[in-house]
């Protein structure tokens, strides 16, 4: 049974944490400020103020202490990652639950924060939201109905949301548990204790930037350990900036998945706005939802 933490009301505090790679502080201030104007109060962990080198927010054990922090302070209703990247998978591992268990909160991210959303649902059944973070809210992107979808999710609200139809879609009606996120991490956490468990559930899959061959080698690795077998219905995102080799794949890269799924009688969907561009609705991890595939339109709602 998975437990929701409280959603969130005016005068609540959300903290803004970097587990992972390296954001500029100025990158988050419109975030920052757009946060407060919807009634919130904001904590800043040291995280996003940090005067990192590299390409991580700070060393391994910097991170794991502000992230530490943020899930142990009562003080808190939400944590907002200001950016994925890589890394929170170096620090998962030492993380403590032990207060967040007792007193949840929203845990809020996409990409990199794949692997919060999955370790806490694998080990701890608490709803998470993967939904926009800091950047999505510059240049005017807190009025796209995208990060509104962040707002309304945090509030409690019930969304429904659609896609248009794809010719490689498969059709149908599933209800099931919404887990899912980034490919790659989704891929990198199998045989962790952060591994998703996908039985009857609704996967959602989205990915950036990476050689078509190795999105062909991580639907090969999912199909293996069966992550693919037993699903109510299968949700695919945003594949963008994908690069191809000298020596042309040869497949597109909604020819290359389909190829891999088109073989499963649930619901399959592709082109659903999950992903690293704007398009990136906000999605409650864990939670139950109704996803729809039909000849006109495809809707998925909680």
């Amino acid at each position: 049974m998975i437990r929701i933490p409280p959603y969130l009301r005016p005068g609540d505090t959300i903290g803004i944490v970097c587990p992972a790679g390296f954001m500029n502080a100025e990158k988050a201030a419109t975030c920052i400020q757009v946060l407060q104007d919807w009634g919130y109060k904001v904590k800043r962990g040291k995280t996003l103020e940090s005067n990192s080198a590299n390409y991580f927010s700070g060393t391994d054990e910097e991170r794991l202490e502000d992230l530490q922090s943020m899930l142990d302070d009562d003080s808190l209703n939400a944590v907002l990652c200001a950016r994925g990247g890589y890394g929170t998978s170096r620090i998962i591992d030492r993380l403590s639950f032990r207060k967040f268990k007792k007193k949840p909160k929203w845990i809020i991210g996409f990409s990199d924060i794949t692997v919060l959303h999955a370790h806490i649902n694998r080990n701890y059944k608490i709803a998470t939201l993967h939904a926009p973070m800091a950047a999505a809210f510059n240049d005017d992107g807190y009025m796209n109905e995208y990060v509104l979808s962040l707002k309304h999710a945090m509030e409690g609200k019930s969304a429904v949301y659609s896609s248009v139809p794809h010719v490689f879609n498969n059709k149908g009606r599933a209800t099931g548990e919404l887990v899912g996120g980034n490919l790659a991490l989704i891929v990198h956490i199998l045989g962790t204790p952060s591994e998703l468990k996908t039985k009857g559930k609704i996967l959602f899959l989205e990915d950036i930037g990476e050689q078509l061959y190795s999105i062909d080698r991580m639907f090969v690795q999912l199909k293996r350990t069966g992550k693919l077998d037993h699903l109510a219905g299968l949700i695919i995102g945003g594949f963008t900036d994908m690069k191809d080799t000298d020596r042309p794949f040869g497949k597109t890269i909604n020819e290359l998945i389909h190829d891999h799924v088109k073989d499963y009688e649930y619901p399959v969907c592709f082109g659903f706005p999950v992903s690293h561009n704007k398009e990136n609705y906000a999605l409650k991890s864990g939670i139950s939802y109704e996803l729809k595939v039909g000849k006109m339109k495809v809707t998925l709602g909680d």
